[in-house]
């Protein structure tokens, strides 16, 4: 279980977008906390990615040699 205390117009926002849905308050809350998290996560993901190519010392290959390696050159 989880309160949170929201200001004035967040939570008149959030009123008027669950009356004009037929959604709850609640629903808008949850989905807003998940998406914000997996955000988060990927961001946390991508971060450790970059970090771990760094660390193994390889070297990038650019775009432009990836398009001609495929024959997709523009």
């Amino acid at each position: 279980m989880l309160a949170i205390r929201l200001p004035a117009e967040i939570e008149e926002r959030l009123e008027r977008l669950a009356k004009a849905t037929g959604r709850t308050k609640t629903f808008y809350a949850r989905e807003a906390i998940l998406t914000y998290l997996e955000d988060l996560e990927d961001a946390e993901a991508a971060e450790k990615a970059l970090d771990e190519f760094y660390a193994s010392g390889e070297k990038a290959i650019p775009f432009e040699e990836i398009l001609k390696r495929y024959g997709m050159e523009t």
